[in-house]
């Protein structure tokens, strides 16, 4: 947990960019929930290549375009945003500050970004969407699902959600387990006491044993593991927009929209699950042409620049999304250390976008861009 009451003060007021607030954090965090908020699956070699593939792509410029008035506005659900920057959905925050999720959420409110509350937040929806009820300047407040194998649960938090003000619903879809996460086991991360996620029912029951030869995963946890059936079955539950989180296929992204989704959120899960899955900054570009241009596609994983926001919007996202850097400035200074990262990013984006001569958002173009060679993927 945030032991910052306990230790020096981190020098968040010195940090200049993410990388900074990420030192910031360590250095008031104990080593199980930096092990947990940092830490990534197996080698952790998705984890470095969602950084470094963004910083492989280079950048184009082009001279002497007219750059008076311009923005970061975005359009997306038939509503316009100031900038394309979301928070992600991060579970327990209650882990990393005492304001957790009402840290974040007030902080996004403050700079116009979009928030997406996890199933797993720690503090209950209804509660951070009051938070930041009154604030008209706020982006969108969209809810993060998990299906928890139980319908009547999952339409009731649905309902929850839409009751409270919620705008979009974001289904997770690719941990269905958790991922081998070998950082976290050598730091003996637990759940400390009190940690809880405010929206997933406790079993109620002891799982009958296992027989011989049985798997613990597949014979028993991924019982109920989702499928095309249930988003289906999810689309049908809600009139809110819903975005499939964790596409790298493009074929995934296809039947996604042909089950009436309204978008994706081209993800790895931050490297968390699965390792050497590729980066998100080579999948995105393949998922954006498997769809077209008019069904809206986002992307998070291993944004840390305004460059990198510059280049996922050029290979034609709508939006990004950073997980791990609001949350180093939460563990660093609270609201005010969230607010900073993100302001900290939308200006990188400002810089970026007047020095490769695009006046909006939706001048970026793959022209912008030099790419590493790559070849045509269907996939």
């Amino acid at each position: 947990m945030n032991t910052s009451a306990a230790s020096p003060a981190a020098p968040h007021h010195t940090a200049v960019n993410l990388a900074d607030y990420a030192a910031c954090a360590e250095s008031v965090l104990d080593a199980a929930a930096w092990a947990y908020l940092s830490g990534g699956a197996g080698d952790e070699q998705t984890l470095r290549a969602n950084v470094l593939a963004w910083q492989r792509i280079g950048l184009l410029p082009r001279l002497l375009q007219p750059l008076a008035h311009g923005h970061t506005r975005v359009h997306l659900f038939g509503r316009e945003w100031a900038h394309p920057i979301w928070l992600a959905p991060v579970a327990y925050q209650a882990l990393f500050h005492p304001q957790a999720e009402l840290a974040s959420a007030v902080a996004a409110a403050a700079q116009g970004a979009g928030l997406v509350l996890s199933t797993l937040s720690t503090t209950p929806l209804e509660t951070v969407a009051q938070a930041i009820a009154d604030d008209a300047a706020r982006g969108p407040l969209w809810f993060q699902l998990y299906l928890q194998g139980d319908r009547g649960a999952d339409a009731e938090l649905i309902a929850r959600a839409e009751a409270a003000g919620y705008e979009a619903v974001v289904l997770t879809a690719d941990a269905p387990c958790h991922g081998a996460r070998d950082r976290e086991r050598r730091a003996g991360f637990a759940l400390p006491p009190g940690v809880q996620a405010a929206h997933r029912r406790p079993a109620t029951a002891t799982p009958a044993p296992l027989p011989p030869g049985a798997s613990a995963l597949f014979d028993r946890l991924l019982l109920r593991a989702p499928n095309w059936d249930d988003v289906a079955w999810l689309r049908a539950q809600t009139r809110l927009p819903i975005l499939l989180k964790g596409v790298l296929h493009a074929d995934d992204a296809r039947q996604a929209r042909s089950l009436g989704l309204d978008g994706a959120i081209v993800s790895n899960h931050g490297g968390r699950t699965l390792d050497t899955l590729p980066p998100t900054a080579e999948r995105l570009r393949h998922v954006v042409d498997a769809v077209g241009a008019d069904w809206p596609v986002l992307v998070d994983g291993g944004i840390r620049r305004g460059t990198d926001v510059a280049k996922a919007l050029a290979l034609g996202a709508r939006a990004v999304l950073i997980g791990r850097p609001y949350v180093f400035g939460l563990s660093a200074a609270g609201p005010q250390g969230v607010a900073h990262v993100i302001r900290l990013l939308r200006d990188e984006l400002e810089i970026a976008m007047a020095l490769l001569g695009a006046r909006t958002p939706q001048d970026l173009a793959r022209t912008h861009l030099l790419e590493p060679a790559s070849t045509p993927d269907s996939r």
